[in-house]
């Protein structure tokens, strides 16, 4: 039985976690066993999820299996994003400079910011009142 050629890349996004797969196949996307289109019901998230692809010209090279956990759905899809850029690079390292200079192998640092003691939300102050 002949070895399975398979790539792996962990991608992150606000408190989502993405552990994707690449094997050489035919273009198709699995997300926690669902297709992309059925997982992510909205174009603007599909489109982000297969940017790293798209721009460095291997989408109909590599299947793509993934495992998302926690976040909603965007935090999720920018997590998909980053762990398919990085398992591209792991499999083909020229690819390395254009997937870098789109941004797609930078995770996004943004965090929901806490709430604070005495204030309504993050930064939201209770209403003010002279008398």
């Amino acid at each position: 039985m002949g070895e399975v050629i398979m790539y792996r890349g962990t991608g992150k996004r606000k408190t989502s976690v993405a552990r994707v797969r690449i094997t050489p196949g035919t273009g198709v996307i699995t997300v926690n066993g669902k297709t992309l289109q059925e997982y992510f019901n909205r174009a603007a998230l599909v489109i982000e999820a297969r940017a790293p692809l798209l721009e460095s010209g291997t989408e109909g090279r590599y299947d793509v299996i993934a495992k998302l956990e926690g976040g909603g759905k965007s935090g999720q899809a920018g997590a998909l994003k980053h762990g398919i850029a990085r398992a591209l690079v792991e499999a083909d390292p020229s690819l390395r400079p254009e997937i870098k200079k789109a941004g797609h192998l930078s995770r996004d640092a943004r965090m929901v910011e806490r709430k604070k003691a005495g204030l309504k939300k993050a930064r939201k102050r209770p209403q003010f009142s002279k008398r």
